[in-house]
């Protein structure tokens, strides 16, 4: 920022005193909201939102530093479009891993194709369709036969048994109009995901671990009007 534009410490102090006065808003509108989706808390929540990230921002560009607060923006999903009475709905998922232990995930998935044949591609092993030899060294094969095998949420359920470290995971609810017809996306199952018809969302991530700590379970649910 040039020094024309650099801004005054009583600008700093007046972003301070708007900040304290989004604080008393927001806790009276707390105090005497009217229910779990009082409106003005909303309105308060965002009022803060906005007067922090004011003050964050001219804080740090006159005094080179910040604030120890992260409150969420607004960024992460737009205002919601969807019906007010959805009839239907879709669930948009999405589950990272590590593999952490290659030999394990290769261990394992050459277990389950010794004992369960059917799970092996007719054909996978050079055109053998021999189980024994399905996975190998091929980190790539282990993952067909785990996925092939057990549902999503069993294997993050038994994740370190197959040598996978969980990373961030998230869970959309969006709203439909109508139900789709069988078949009819599943040749591009995320092009038709739309954020602005996302009821809710649900997030795991291990910045929230670390917050809690390691025996904490964290799911909480981001209401996107927040």
């Amino acid at each position: 920022m040039s020094d024309a534009a650099q801004p005054s410490a009583a600008e700093v102090r007046a972003a301070a005193e708007a900040v304290k006065a989004a604080l008393d808003r927001h806790l009276d509108a707390v105090e005497r909201r009217s229910g779990p989706d009082d409106p003005a808390v909303y309105a308060a929540f965002d009022e803060l939102a906005a007067a922090a990230e004011v003050y964050d921002e001219l804080l740090y560009d006159t005094h080179d530093e910040v604030t120890p607060f992260e409150i969420p923006g607004n960024e992460a999903l737009p205002v919601y479009a969807g019906p007010e009475e959805p009839s239907a709905l879709s669930l948009l998922i999405r589950r990272d891993y590590i593999v952490a232990e290659p030999q394990r995930l290769l261990h394992q998935a050459q277990r389950i194709a010794d004992l369960d044949p059917d799970v092996v591609d007719e054909g996978a092993a050079n055109g053998s369709g021999d189980a024994a030899g399905v996975v190998g060294s091929s980190v790539h094969a282990a993952l067909g036969v785990l996925f092939g095998e057990f549902e999503p949420d069993e294997i993050a359920s038994r994740h370190k048994e197959f040598g996978l470290e969980e990373g961030d995971s998230t869970l959309w609810v969006a709203a439909a109009d109508e139900p789709t017809e069988p078949g009819e996306w599943l040749s591009a199952p995320f092009d038709q995901a739309d954020p602005q018809r996302v009821v809710c969302r649900f997030d795991v991530s291990s910045v929230f671990d670390e917050e809690l700590g390691d025996d904490d379970d964290f799911l909480e649910p981001l209401d996107r009007e927040r």
